[in-house]
């Protein structure tokens, strides 16, 4: 193979900077001259010149090129492929990965039809500086994306993402899909108020645990965060089956939580597809906010929203405060031998109670505001009146806890004698913090 030695060394220096390998071949016999070999990706074990470069270069494939890569690298050195590739372009190229000293390196071989179309020039560049670059920019695209799809209160999907979810399945609607689905769209009742009375930081984890209730109860659903105290729900399959139980769950926790005060009252409506009359995704979610709306003024007329915004306006238990309450209700749960268990918070009148006592009784919570007013109404109407005098003497300057029997009603209407053993424990300054104690049945 003739070759003008200074030209080659020009072009060799050239393109030196551009690529880390570079062969000069005539196609037809595929002898060839190699004027580039690098460091970076000297593994490749071809020979500075030679016969035949396609059949040498295909046997060394599998010394350096990863496994996952081969198949797809070892066409590069199918001749009529590359012949028929260049007939209509003059150059056409391929990323793979090499192995080389154990790490892997990105890299671009392309082939290039020289003037006289007797010769082509293969050229192997290490890409992996840009394949990184462009690696780290697509992250950052797929997390721009993905956070302009979250809400950033609750880390739930946001209306951007609600708005896409609808298109999907009104899409889904116009192909004519048998579909079996339900909305379901939720409200935190009084938020403005909580937020007004208590500060929006108070406001914002009342948010976070609405969200935290909703996903638990539709476990199996995408659940959307579409305004700042609405939530939407889009059920399919176990869910949508279980609808009429998971909204009772819903509208039971909240009615709960508006008794006990223990957490965020919850309006809430749904609907279900009716192919005959919905024509969109969004006629059934509008007819669940409408159910929703209805749910939100009957909660109202309950006085269930009025018992937060009472509660927000009330001195709410700290975390630490409650986190202390649990430790030592954990330690006199341990040593009680038998009974039920229970320790009220006096600064912030916030009781535990032991689970057999909740069970047993059939009370709502085992974390309860005003425990004794909850209790009053499980004491046998003959013994209220030697029980509020107890606990009336229990709240007075210097009390002591005294010993006492009354009757309580059960979870199934039956009355138990009851024998109370109580406690109290004093702050640094000496007064009241804790009353606790054991309850026993006669």
């Amino acid at each position: 193979m003739d070759a003008d030695q200074s030209i080659f060394s020009q072009i060799a220096t050239t393109l030196a900077k551009h690529f880390e390998v570079l062969y000069y071949i005539e196609f037809e016999s595929g002898n060839y001259v190699k004027f580039i070999s690098s460091e970076v990706i000297k593994d490749l074990d071809v020979p500075l010149k030679g016969e035949d470069f396609f059949a040498i270069a295909r046997g060394n494939s599998p010394k350096y090129v990863h496994p996952d890569d081969l198949e797809r690298e070892i066409r590069l050195y199918d001749k009529e492929d590359i012949a028929r590739r260049l007939k209509s372009e003059r150059s056409y190229s391929m990323i793979y990965r090499i192995i080389s000293e154990g790490k892997i390196t990105h890299v671009r071989q392309a082939y290039v039809m020289c003037e006289d179309k007797e010769h082509i020039l293969c050229c192997i560049e290490n890409i992996e500086d840009e394949y990184q670059a462009q690696e780290e920019q697509r992250k950052n695209l797929q997390s721009v994306e993905r956070m302009a799809r979250l809400d950033e209160l609750t880390g739930i999907k946001n209306k951007n993402a609600f708005a896409e979810y609808a298109q999907t399945v009104d899409a889904r609607i116009r192909a004519g899909e048998d579909l079996h689905f339900g909305v379901v769209m939720c409200d935190v009742n009084d938020l403005k108020h909580i937020n007004d009375t208590r500060g929006h930081a108070f406001g914002d984890e009342v948010i976070r645990t609405t969200s935290r209730t909703i996903c638990e109860i539709f476990e199996h659903s995408p659940v959307f965060r579409i305004g700042g105290d609405e939530f939407a729900v889009v059920l399919f399959g176990h869910d949508y089956d279980d609808r009429e139980l998971l909204l009772k769950k819903v509208r039971d926790t909240s009615e709960m939580n508006g008794r006990t005060r223990s957490g965020p009252v919850i309006a809430s409506g749904m609907s279900e597809y009716i192919p005959d009359l919905d024509e969109d995704f969004d006629s059934v979610f509008r007819r669940a906010d409408e159910l929703m709306y209805d749910n939100k003024k009957s909660l109202k007329s309950a006085d269930l929203t009025n018992d937060v915004r009472e509660a927000a306006t009330e001195k709410t238990i700290t975390p630490e405060r409650k986190m202390l309450l649990d430790r030592l209700f954990g330690a006199l749960y341990t040593i009680s031998g038998g009974g039920y268990v229970y320790l009220n918070d006096l600064r912030f009148d916030y009781s535990r109670w032991s689970l057999p006592m909740v069970n047993d009784f059939g009370v709502e919570s085992e974390y309860l505001y005003h425990a004794d007013t909850v209790w009053h109404d499980y004491i046998h109407p003959d013994d209220l009146k030697a029980y509020a005098e107890a606990i009336e003497y229990l709240k007075s300057e210097n009390a002591q806890v005294r010993p006492m029997y009354y009757r309580a009603r059960k979870a199934d209407g039956t009355y138990v004698l009851l024998y109370t053993r109580g406690f109290i424990l004093n702050d640094e300054h000496g007064n009241p913090d804790y009353f606790g104690g054991i309850i026993l049945p006669q």
